[in-house]
């Protein structure tokens, strides 16, 4: 599986590359541009046009794949001062990555721009393939000058195959707090993960990541969200009590979890249930998932089952995400069985 998907992994590497650069350029400037949509999350101008630049790479490698991404076009095509930032945005970052338009091509005007972004419209499902993608996981933190990701992952057949994440604020090397940041993350099933500098050379294939090899939770520690109506982090408190991690919790947005667990920095990631009807959306663990199996994790629901893509754009059939050491997995997926269970004060 790993020489079929090679030249997969490789786009998917090059699109998020140059998504960084200009999620970067705007994360750097004054203005963010930012709408409220109508399940009141935020989006920027920098969702729009990073959106528009990973679906051309995608489109300009593979035209017959489609594509389940989180943003249309509606506000662009309704606003021209909106649509003249983003296209400002696309036209800069094609152009500072020029180096790659062999490989993912360019977009030429405004309006091929806003018809890539709308071509995120699939609804998912259980054949063929299909591309995932979040163009800023994590919006909140990135208009707090936070963690953010971008994150593209190929499912086939339902199955997720590829990842690539990029966190252009994550640290390269977590032990050098004033260092380089900015970590591109990839993997493909059955090849490993890898992460590398977003700075890095295009030869360069990345260092191999995998999960701290823990026996027992005394050392342990969680990555959690930051956002408190994304999971609930009184249980997860209780749940790290039962567990005997002592360790404060580690909280960031974005699938840069997924990323820090991978890589050692963390143990755990736990994101619970904080409503009843809420089905998470398949770009936001795709990547990530497969990123944390590929470094020797299991992820799956707060029951213990895998999550499953093939149900359309949410995991209509999952609650929850739990995702640890595949060796420990289930002594956590317990513990969080055992909280949820208890009556609500």
């Amino acid at each position: 599986m790993a020489s079929t998907y090679a030249f997969e992994r490789q786009i998917s590497e090059l699109a998020v590359r140059r998504a960084s650069i200009l999620t970067n350029n705007v994360y750097h400037s004054r203005v963010k541009g930012t709408v409220t949509k109508e399940d009141k999350s935020p989006v920027t101008i920098a969702d729009f046009g990073a959106q528009s630049v990973v679906i051309g790479a995608v489109l300009h490698a593979f035209p017959g794949d489609s594509i389940v991404g989180e943003e249309d076009a509606d506000v662009l095509r309704q606003n021209a001062t909106t649509r003249e930032l983003v296209w400002d945005l696309v036209r800069n970052a094609v152009e500072e990555s020029k180096g790659l338009s062999n490989d993912i091509g360019t977009i030429k005007d405004d309006g091929e721009m806003m018809d890539l972004i709308d071509r995120g419209n699939h609804e998912g499902g259980a054949s063929g393939r299909i591309w995932a993608l979040d163009p800023i996981d994590g919006t909140k933190g990135f208009l707090r000058g936070a963690q953010y990701a971008v994150c593209l992952a190929l499912m086939v057949d339902g199955e997720v195959v590829v990842g690539a994440m990029g966190c252009p604020n994550l640290l390269v090397d977590p032990s050098s707090p004033d260092g380089e940041r900015g970590v591109l993350f990839s993997a493909v099933k059955g090849a490993g993960a890898t992460q590398k500098p977003l700075s890095s050379s295009l030869e360069f294939v990345g260092s191999p990541i995998m999960m701290n090899k823990i026996s027992d939770f005394s050392g342990a520690s969680f990555c959690e969200g930051v956002e408190a109506g994304h999971s609930s982090h009184g249980q997860q408190a209780a749940i790290a009590k039962v567990l005997g991690i002592t360790k404060d919790s580690v909280r960031m947005d974005s699938q840069a979890k997924y990323g820090s667990i991978a890589r050692g920095d963390g143990d755990v990631y736990l994101r619970l249930p904080t409503s009843a009807t809420y089905q998470e959306r398949i770009w936001d663990h795709a990547a990530g998932k497969l990123l944390v199996e590929e470094a020797g994790g299991m992820v799956s629901d707060v029951n213990g089952k895998p999550l499953d893509f093939s149900k359309g754009r949410t995991l209509k059939d999952n609650k929850g995400i739990v995702a640890s050491l595949k060796e420990v997995h289930q002594k956590v997926v317990d513990a969080v069985k055992a909280e949820l269970s208890k009556p609500s004060m």
